[in-house]
Order: structure tokens, then C-alpha cells, then sequence
């Protein structure tokens, strides 16, 4: 959930419904469909009623990362039927051969989700064989009309002295280093040791002015007229202006992440009919918006959008963003474990310098 891409310590929420036990080992299809998830980011309701219609027991544990997920999948030390990584992560996933196939004939549903989300999903899935779009947004700046007299439309006003400790920033490396990276012009998936080297410096060189590096406070600190300017997920900036009105979203002329969490089956998944199922369920218009109106983090299945009685939302473009009228988007993309240590280790001399 919230595309947290964050290497910090962390800790894993688990629940199980129904059952009131976490899961554990299991085998064959045995009534049941267990289900890994980001935090909150699924109707309780959507589950209950799943199960009164198909009879099919949900077990639910949730995570806060994909990197708190992904080890947990690769050890199979809980066999997961249905996960729900980031992009990133997907492709991951795809290279180590973790993911099944998905047979889309078993998921009539899917149809519903729009076109263009499987055609973003292809810079991570290249042939749409693995994942099934569940939610989709942007990372943008979020400021207070009240607190900035300018118009805001690039990531430079971030590192504007005027707004000195009136700065938040998200506490995730690759988030953070897409800001830098797409203010210096450079691609957010950037291997170029120089451009990343450029980026840390410029990321260093702001940090007086930032109050601080955050997640899910953002959101609150923003609510509450606590900072002037932040960098946030699109699907929280719905939230924060419903809650305050002289909160403004924008996402900035360099360009910005596009990011997809997609519902994928395990390759040693025990159940993967009652997954094929689960997922179906999931893709159901009146379903679709049910999770849409709890979590507010944007939907790509057309035909929920269809039955939101919100106009404002419906018609909002900060949900739903023409993304082909959008410049410089792009997707994360798995980088490779060499890459990976080095944003670490370069993130690591922000956070210390």
C-alpha cells in the first residue's frame, strides 16, 4: 500500500479472518484462500462477504513493504496464495520464478480493468502473464494554498530556502532519489553511478531545509497545517483535501512515478483455484468500489469508476489522471541487487550526512 519503497525498520501488521490464527503451512485446495496484502489496503467487509458467497475461508496477513513481503514469499515459509507487490517488485518476483501464470480465463472479471493499466503494466510485465492491476496513482507535491503564494508545477520549489523546515519529504529511498533524479532530468531508474552520485548530493544539499523524512505522517502533518509542502501518493492527497480544502496536489512538470500494485498468484500457491476466485471477486465493478470508497487510492477497473455517485471524485484528476496528456511518467523498475545496494548505500550518506 502507499508504494512504501522504504528501507527502514518496519513491523508486519497480521490478522487472519475468520479463523483468528495466522497461517501456516498447508496443502491442496482445502477451502480456504490465503492472502498476503499491503496494510489497509482492502475493505474488512470485501472479505466477509466473499466468503458468504463462495463459502471459501479467507486467511489475511498484511505488510508494510515490499521488502518485508518479498523475503517472507521467497522462503515459503507461509504458503501465500495471492499476493499484491508494487511493479518493482513484480518483476522481481517474475526473474526469481515466484509468480504462476495467470489464466485469464478463470478471471472473466479482469476485463474490466482498463486497457491502458495493462498496457503501463508491460514495463514490468512485459506480456501481462503474471499480474492483474488492483490500484494505481501518482507521487506528487501536495501544498497548502494558505501557507504558498506561488503556483507550484516543478520539484525546485523543494529546495526553496523560503520554505525552510516547512519541507516534508517521503522517508523512502527510491521515492526520494526519483525527486533529485527527475529535477536533474535524469531517468527515476537510473543505474549511472555519476547521475546517482548527482542526485545524493542534491538530496544532502536540501536536507536543512526538509523538517523531516516521513510516510504515512504526511499526511497528517499536512492535514494539520504542520508544513507548507510535501511529497506524497496520490491516493493519500484525496484523503489530506477532504480533510482540509486549502490543501492542493500537483504532479510536476519534470515528470513523476506512475506506480501499479497488481494482484498476483504464487507459483506454489495451495489454493490457486480459490485464488483465481478470490482475484474474480476483487475485480467485480461493485466490489472494485467498495475498496476504491475505503482505501481512496485510485482504481483502473473502468467499470466500478462507471458506478461512483461522487462526481467530483469521479471526474477528479487527481484519481484519475489522463495519463497519456502526462509528460516524463514512468514506471519503477527492478533494477537488480547491485543497483539496489547502491541507492541503499547512497541513501544511507543522505540520512547520516
Amino acid at each position: 500500500m502507499k508504494k512504501h519503497i522504504a528501507f527502514a525498520l518496519t513491523f508486519i501488521l497480521c490478522m487472519s479472518v475468520l479463523t483468528g490464527c495466522s497461517a501456516g503451512k498447508t496443502s491442496g485446495e482445502n477451502g480456504q484462500v490465503i492472502v498476503y496484502n499491503w496494510g489497509e489496503y482492502l475493505d474488512p467487509e470485501v472479505l466477509d462477504l466473499f466468503t458468504e458467497e463462495t463459502g471459501i475461508e479467507v486467511i489475511y496477513d498484511e505488510y508494510e513493504t515490499n521488502e518485508i513481503m518479498y523475503p517472507k514469499v521467497e522462503t515459503g515459509a507461509t504458503e501465500y496464495d495471492v499476493v499484491c507487490p508494487s511493479d518493482y517488485m513484480i518483476e522481481k518476483m517474475i526473474e526469481n520464478e515466484l509468480l504462476a501464470e495467470i489464466n485469464f480465463e478463470k478471471i472473466p472479471n479482469s476485463k474490466n480493468i482498463s486497457p491502458q493499466y495493462y498496457e503501463q503494466s508491460k514495463e514490468f510485465d512485459p506480456e501481462n502473464k503474471y499480474s492483474i492491476p488492483y490500484c494505481f496513482g501518482t507521487v506528487g507535491i501536495l501544498y497548502n494554498k494558505t501557507m504558498v503564494d506561488e503556483p507550484i508545477d516543478s520539484w525546485n520549489v523543494l529546495w526553496d530556502e523560503k520554505y525552510k523546515d516547512n519541507i516534508l519529504m517521503q522517508d523512502s529511498v527510491r521515492d526520494a532519489f526519483m525527486v533529485a533524479l527527475k529535477k536533474l532530468g535524469y531517468s527515476m531508474n537510473s543505474t549511472n553511478q555519476k547521475e546517482l552520485e548527482e542526485a545524493r548530493d542534491l538530496l544532502i544539499e536540501q536536507k536543512p531545509l526538509t523538517q523531516a523524512y516521513v510516510v504515512d505522517q504526511v499526511r497528517d502533518k499536512m492535514i494539520g497545517n504542520e508544513a507548507a509542502i510535501g511529497v506524497i501518493y496520490s491516493g493519500e492527497a484525496i484523503y489530506t483535501q477532504r480533510e482540509n480544502p486549502d490543501l492542493e496536489y500537483v504532479i510536476p512538470k519534470e515528470g513523476t512515478n506512475v506506480w501499479i500494485d497488481s494482484w498476483c498468484i504464487l507459483k506454489n500457491a495451495p489454493n490457486k483455484e480459490n485464488a483465481e476466485k478470490f482475484i474474480d471477486f476483487l475485480c467485480r465493478p461493485d466490489i472494485a468500489l467498495k475498496n476504491f470508497e475505503y482505501i481512496t487510492y485510485s482504481t483502473p477497473n473502468e467499470e466500478a469508476r462507471k458506478l461512483i455517485e461522487d462526481e467530483d471524485i469521479k471526474n477528479s484528476k487527481i484519481a484519475f489522471p489522463d495519463l497519456s496528456k502526462l509528460e516524463h511518467l514512468e514506471t519503477y523498475q527492478y533494477l537488480g541487487e547491485e543497483s539496489d545496494q547502491l541507492y541503499n548505500d547512497m541513501w544511507k550518506e543522505v540520512k547520516s550526512n
